[in-house]
């Protein structure tokens, strides 16, 4: 008789034969959880992997991140991108934004980082349609229809966009408050899209892969 397998043991066994943390990584994960009222915002090395394997496969020089939170992501992102390479980061929040930049500028990558302060979907006016190769959401849910809309102008044919945060800890198979009905719907609006080619993924808490046609 086979034994229960355990959720967290698998992902453990995932984690360790995926490529590994980087030492600021775990300092900078290590300050979220010790001093962040609800660090487990910070997406993770499953979905930083994800992100980074993305932007090697199609040598992504011009990156959008909307919610930066305390950097995590937009650092593992700086990771593998090109000298010629750079990131767009929209935050509100400037606790947050400190936080970052105090991280930030201990790597290499700093330079390739723009931090762009204040409402994402004001920071974004300035930038030309198509003229993105990825994009990764992970900001205030209420606004990812909008969020999705706005992003999938500014990204290139053929450009990948990841959203994060899609399954919403299973509350959207019976959506029943207003950010978990908007993810749901975001979901629904995304799938109906004829420009993206896009296919849920059931990693962390859910991605919604999506490759603008």
């Amino acid at each position: 008789m086979i034994a229960e397998i355990n959720k967290n043991d698998i992902i453990n066994y995932c984690e360790t034969n995926s490529n590994r943390e980087s030492d600021l990584g775990n300092e900078l994960i290590k300050y979220t959880y010790d001093n962040e009222p609800a660090p487990q915002m910070i997406s993770g090395i499953q979905v930083a992997n994800i992100l980074k394997s993305f932007i090697i496969a199609i040598n992504a020089k011009n990156i959008l991140e909307i919610g930066m939170f305390t950097g995590y992501s937009a650092l593992k992102m700086a990771e593998c991108i090109s000298n010629d390479a750079f990131i767009h980061t929209c935050e509100i929040g400037n606790n947050h934004i400190e936080t970052a930049k105090k991280f930030l500028k201990k790597s290499h990558y700093y330079k390739q980082i723009k931090i762009h302060e204040g409402p994402a979907l004001e920071s974004i006016k300035i930038f030309e349609e198509n003229s993105f190769d990825f994009c990764f959401i992970d900001a205030d849910k209420n606004n990812y229809i909008n969020y999705y809309r706005e992003c999938i102008k500014l990204l290139r044919p053929n450009g990948i966009m990841i959203l994060d945060n899609m399954l919403w800890g299973g509350k959207v198979l019976n959506p029943q408050d207003k950010e978990t009905k908007t993810i749901s719907e975001t979901a629904k609006i995304i799938n109906e899209d004829k420009n993206c080619f896009n296919t849920m993924l059931p990693i962390r808490d859910g991605l919604m892969l999506c490759i603008k046609k």
